[in-house]
């Protein structure tokens, strides 16, 4: 069904009958308004409604769920990942849709983590997959076959001068790895710097370049990696309301005009900072996500990368956009994040909506920089650009393209932007809402006053609430506390009413368990 049709058939709304969802949200009898903005009504509130689904799922029929637990504990990784205290056993997708083992449906407002971008098991993807599936799975790089010429042609074409040498690997990690090898190659230099709260990837050679705590080893990993201060505007020493290229800005107030942001200007001193005390006078390169995902969706002062990318060249370095969340029209208003902040990298690498969940990455850079990676090492990607991969990355693009979905972010994303946005004026513990297009983050605090984190385990227990009602959504931020919002890019307003009203119930919830 196109996206036009789901637009009109969505805008009923039918009641859901998952299981262990809760009929009303808790009407409240609290008379502090220490807790709540003026505007909070705490009359009884019912039960949020779930959109229709054209699609009845297939019914179940493999290990019952007690033996998926145990064989999990006794054979897969013992890494504390998954969501939830009765982690979800999925069965089957559908668009925005997720359906449980016991035929309960979920609407995905995280994507896999930011990876399905035109919606599960979107059919022209499935067709593109199937039929190459039948003509030729593998080949390796040592034989040329017409998906990857053809898809590098389509990717090529979305990227600009002199963005168009395209190396092929399998993740998001692969394409850091890959990233930082050309950037010392072509620098001979070895210093790179990355932000606090970046994540590029979880490889023994990226993980250097992360900084997130739970992510860095005790161990020695890569060397040579730098971190600067993040310009947090929302958490950082400095920001206001005029800072992020977004349709919401931080509740901070500052005495910057619209158009000059002194934060972005004190941000820039600690980089320069950064270049000055902690790396050689010559350095490899700068690592950025044009907004950071794991982090909490965190954005930066505008001009903040432009000013940032110019000192980074001044020293020898190349500059590196990691569009692994951010790219493919999620963001709305341009098809690549760096092009929101009016810069041109060295190098974009990329993954996840790549490939719409299909094990698919890339890393573009300019004839220059791929000569120089190709005079130091023979560079070589067994799965790399697969026949099968790049029949889905085609599809994908076609996907994005026929449907307008690129439109469809900007639209449905800033208009729940200002949904969530009104609810952090209703609520004291929702201390930010920020981001653009589909990928949007609501930052939980004890209060607006200290902006400190609410504990991990209350947003746990709204995690659990949302849930429950039938709403998926993902975590970040250093502490855990903030809530990740990016649904497939097929989204319609319909759906995020419904994730916007679950939201508000799990709050509600929350704040009579706080009250008791």
């Amino acid at each position: 069904m196109t996206l036009a049709w789901r637009l009109v058939a969505r805008t009923l709304h039918l009641q859901t009958s998952s299981r262990g969802t809760p009929k009303t949200c808790p009407s409240l009898s609290l008379s502090s308004g220490a807790l709540w903005g003026s505007g909070t009504k705490l009359g009884l509130h019912t039960k949020p409604r779930m959109p229709p689904c054209d699609f009845t799922p297939e019914r179940y029929q493999s290990l019952p769920y007690d033996r998926v637990l145990d064989i999990h504990k006794q054979h897969l990784s013992p890494v504390l990942t998954a969501y939830f205290s009765k982690p979800l056993l999925l069965h089957q997708g559908h668009g925005e849709w997720l359906f449980d083992h016991e035929g309960n449906r979920y609407l995905d407002f995280f994507s896999g983590i930011v990876t399905v971008s035109v919606g599960h098991c979107h059919p022209k993807v499935n067709a593109a997959a199937q039929k190459q599936l039948g003509r030729l799975w593998h080949t390796s790089p040592l034989f040329f076959h017409p998906p990857s010429h053809e898809y590098a042609e389509k990717l090529s074409a979305l990227l600009p001068e002199p963005l168009k040498v395209i190396f092929l690997t399998n993740s998001g990690s692969e394409a850091n790895d890959l990233a930082m090898m050309m950037a010392r190659a072509h620098s001979k230099n070895t210093d790179i710097i990355s932000f606090r709260g970046a994540y590029h990837g979880c490889s023994p050679y990226t993980c250097s370049l992360s900084n997130v705590g739970l992510f860095k080893m005790t161990l020695p990993s890569g060397s040579g990696c730098r971190s600067t201060m993040c310009p947090d505007v929302f958490r950082g020493p400095w920001g206001g309301s005029h800072c992020r290229d977004s349709p919401v800005q931080t509740i901070r107030k500052c005495s910057c005009a619209p158009d000059r942001c002194h934060a972005k200007d004190q941000y820039i001193e600690q980089f320069k900072d950064t270049l000055n005390t902690c790396v050689a006078k010559s350095i490899a390169g700068f690592f950025a996500e044009p907004i950071q995902g794991v982090n909490g969706v965190v954005q930066y002062p505008k001009g903040f990368l432009r000013e940032a990318f110019e000192l980074v060249r001044e020293r020898g370095g190349v500059c590196i956009a990691d569009e692994v969340q951010t790219g493919f029209g999620r963001l709305g208003s341009h098809f690549w994040g760096f092009q929101t902040h009016g810069v041109l990298p060295d190098i974009v690498t990329m993954a996840k909506g790549i490939g719409n969940g299909f094990p698919m990455a890339a890393v573009v850079t300019t004839p220059e920089i791929a000569r120089s990676l190709a005079n130091c090492v023979l560079h070589f990607s067994t799965f790399g650009g697969s026949p099968v991969a790049c029949a889905v990355g085609s599809a994908v693009l076609e996907v994005i393209k026929e449907e307008n979905l690129q439109e469809n972010s900007q639209e449905v994303g800033t208009y729940m932007l200002l949904k969530f946005a009104k609810l952090r004026d209703e609520f004291e513990i929702i201390g930010d809402v920020r981001g653009k297009g589909l990928m949007i983050g609501i930052e939980m605090v004890k209060d607006k006053t200290s902006r400190q984190p609410l504990p991990r385990e209350e947003v746990s227990q709204i995690h659990e609430d949302c849930k429950r009602m039938g709403l998926i959504i993902g975590r970040g931020g250093l502490f855990s506390q903030t809530f990740r919002i990016a649904p497939s890019m097929c989204v319609t307003k319909p759906e995020v009413d419904f994730a916007v009203e679950v939201f508000r119930c799990a709050v509600i919830q929350h704040m009579e368990r706080r009250a008791q």
